[in-house]
């Protein structure tokens, strides 16, 4: 096991969260990052997110799913919508948001299947699942139209087990810093990823996460990023149970 993949395990296990340079995510996840950067162009080919209640422009997304098991490569599931609990998402949480998937050559690409499955991997070792359920976002967050918000419903936890944010490029923006903050206590850090293959992990039950908004700093600022959750025992959906 790799110096890296260590650290990143103890800080996960220590402190909730790890946060890692794209140096440091390429060795404990044993990636070619290169492979990651050769999918940035299918970024620019984002739609709008319908469905911001802030009445904002600023966001663009696709979303896709997928399962995982020990020892395999994830399986992505027929197309699907995103939906989380109120008690998750104020703004948008109840609601059933379906988003145009993720393209195909994107998630048949040798280095988004390494990456998606090797998270995966590392996430079982600090709890080890029969299978993940995974959901995948990319996000555009822009400021063509003044300030953008990567985390409209602030501060928050996701209702998975984990999550991994990465950072694939950041231009002409100033703000966009991350906060990551213990779910039950005081203490927090705060520092921006700002460069390409940047990441953090979290253990969802035990830490909160924002970043703060952007500012345009040039004609075309935008922060995309890749949002992988991995959560056992299924995909979260609305408790259809009678009344």
């Amino acid at each position: 096991m790799s110096v890296e993949r260590e650290a990143a395990l103890a800080a996960l296990v220590t402190e909730g969260f790890a946060h890692l340079s794209a140096a440091q995510a390429a060795a404990a996840l044993e990636l070619d990052l290169d492979g990651l950067a050769r999918l940035t162009d299918s970024w620019e080919r984002l739609p709008r997110d319908q469905y911001l209640r802030d009445g904002g422009a600023y966001r663009a997304r696709r979303h896709s799913c997928y399962t995982q098991e020990p020892g395999r490569l994830p399986q992505a599931v027929p197309h699907r919508a995103h939906w989380q609990p109120t008690s998750y998402n104020a703004l948008h949480g109840g609601l059933t948001r379906w988003f145009e998937p993720i393209e195909d050559a994107v998630t048949r690409a040798a280095g988004w299947r390494a990456l998606v499955g090797a998270l995966g991997t590392l996430f079982a070792q600090v709890a080890p699942a029969p299978r993940w359920y995974i959901e995948a976002h990319q996000f555009r967050i822009d400021t063509q139209a003044g300030i953008g918000r990567p985390t409209p419903e602030g501060a928050h936890r996701d209702g998975v087990d984990f999550v991994a944010v990465i950072l694939i490029r950041r231009r002409d923006v100033i703000g966009g810093e991350t906060r990551v903050f213990e779910a039950d206590g005081p203490r927090g850090v705060r520092f921006t990823l700002s460069e390409p293959g940047s990441m953090l992990l979290m253990d969802d039950a035990r830490v909160i996460h924002e970043t703060t908004p952007l500012q345009p700093h040039g004609p075309a600022g935008a922060r995309d990023t890749l949002v992988l959750t991995y959560r056992r025992g299924g995909f979260q959906a609305p408790d259809l149970t009678p009344t």
